[in-house]
């Protein structure tokens, strides 16, 4: 095959995605699915332009692409949200997929004749939720959630995949070396979690240090620089013990909390890498399943699947959230919201390098629990948020026709202010408000439509000025404008 053939193939495949994902929008079937389909189709048992049968390149893909796709969803992750619901996202995380992870996995003892140990290892494997399908979703049916339910289900599906990830590596020693016990586990647990925090920590202050200091000559440097610290984070963390993913994921939180030099460029570059990972990660999983193993494992994957979304996580789930003020609805909801994603399936790549038996039907149990956990839980997501008088209509950020990016030395920043109702600002002019120097008002929207300022403007109130202001000087308008 030539190298000019091979560009076609792979560019065709990335434009089919994307077009593909309008049906996504429009029906409501997660995007993962539709990618996974294209990868099957055009496979070795498909149409046959490609034969893929390499689980040790698909790893390898899938490392990168998580690392990039978890250091985009720790920048876009909004911290003040997060706050709140951190404890409960902790323990959902860690102890729920523990949860998962123990109750498939003894079922699976029974239902597939697998040891114990196989059995965990399948339970770890499809342990972890990938909520960026359910979002896709959501946000395709304007779809929002009341009270902390968006913020937990985006940090957990954040900070799920290290457990799942040591879980899965955890078993595989002990089923690889027989003088291993459970309890082993534990210590090496506690070492990885908080070698990956404070590894998160330090590379993502350490991010944004080079990112204001160095000033680089070129504007585009700025993301080279960014995807050098994601894989130096994941590698020196592992190096040193600990859990990579878990380390790149909070190096995106605390580098997405402070302001750095291209910030909201960064952002963006990284939103596209994160999408360009998943069609990619997606395609390769798909080129590495043979539909033509999966119909003999209809029946088990069918118990399986059954017991992981309706036994398994909502246990993890209400047991998780027991002492906390989640009410009865809310927690039916996020035992639904449970959707397997494409970690599952490439955790399923370790058993087949690692040789051991049962590996080949693992992989095809987990792929086809996550095809059925996209089907059924994805396409009602909607339906179930409504049923359970959880949904909102969502609020759309606006969009303004102006950016800035911050420069260094200039400490002020481009900031958003409404006017709140009832306040004294309402009928009054932008100069009889006597706003510091250091406050400038860029733009003023008004419904639908951006007014140019000027000392004479009448504001009201819903009015949301656009201003360039320092911390102080911003702090002092908006209790100017609160205040009655």
């Amino acid at each position: 095959m030539s190298f000019e053939l091979i560009l076609v193939i792979a560019a065709g495949l990335l434009l089919i995605s994307v077009l593909v994902s309008k049906i996504s929008d429009s029906s409501g079937i997660p995007a993962l699915l539709l990618f996974l389909a294209i990868g099957m189709l055009v496979g070795s048992d498909g149409l046959g332009l490609i034969y893929f049968d390499d689980p040790n390149l698909t790893q390898f893909i899938g490392i990168v692409a998580l690392n990039l796709i978890l250091f985009a969803g720790g920048l876009d992750t909004e911290w003040k949200d997060v706050r709140p619901v951190l404890k409960y996202g902790v323990a959902l995380s860690t102890l729920g997929v523990f949860v998962t992870a123990l109750v498939v996995g003894v079922s699976a003892q029974y239902i597939l004749g697998f040891t114990l140990y196989q059995g965990l290892l399948l339970g770890a494997i499809v342990s972890s939720t990938d909520a960026a399908a359910v979002f896709s979703i959501l946000r395709s049916k304007s779809l929002g959630l009341k009270g902390k339910l968006r913020p937990l289900l985006e940090f957990e599906s954040g900070s799920n995949d290290p457990m799942a990830v040591f879980l899965t590596i955890g078993m595989i020693q002990l089923l690889t070396q027989p003088s291993g016990s459970i309890t082993d586990l534990f210590g090496s647990f506690i070492l990885q979690m908080v070698v990956g925090v404070i590894c998160g920590l330090l590379f993502g202050k350490l991010l944004v240090f080079l990112a204001n200091r160095i000033q680089l000559g070129f504007d585009g440097l700025y993301p080279v620089l960014t995807i050098a610290m994601v894989f130096l984070t994941y590698s020196i963390t592992n190096m040193l013990y600990g859990n990579g993913f878990l380390a790149t994921y909070v190096a995106g939180i605390v580098a997405g909390h402070q302001d750095f030099l291209h910030r909201r460029s960064v952002i963006r570059f990284h939103d596209g890498i994160a999408w360009l990972m998943q069609i990619t990660m997606f395609l390769t999983l798909g080129l590495l399943v043979f539909p033509t193993e999966i119909p003999p494992i209809i029946t088990n994957g069918l118990l399986i699947a059954f017991i992981l979304i309706f036994v398994a996580r909502p246990v993890s789930v209400f047991l998780t959230l027991l002492p906390t003020n989640f009410n009865f609805r809310e927690k039916v909801f996020l035992s639904w919201v449970g959707l397997r994603g494409a970690v599952p399936i490439i955790l399923a790549t370790y058993p087949l390098l690692a040789g051991l038996s049962q590996a080949d039907s693992i992989f095809n149990i987990v792929f086809f629990v996550v095809l059925t956990s996209a089907l059924l839980q994805g396409a009602s997501i909607p339906l179930v948020a409504k049923w359970l008088n959880v949904d909102m209509p969502i609020t759309k950020k606006p969009v303004y026709p102006i950016e800035f990016n911050p420069v260094s030395g200039f400490k002020s920043e481009l900031k958003e202010l409404t006017i709140p109702k009832d306040s004294p600002a309402n009928g009054k002019t932008i100069l009889e408000l006597h706003f510091p120097e250091e406050f400038l008002i860029i733009l003023i929207a008004r419904d639908n439509e951006f007014i140019m300022p000027s000392g004479g403007i009448d504001l009201r109130e819903g009015d949301t000025l656009i201003v360039l202001s320092g911390k102080e000087a911003f702090d002092y308008a908006e209790q100017t404008l609160k205040s009655k």
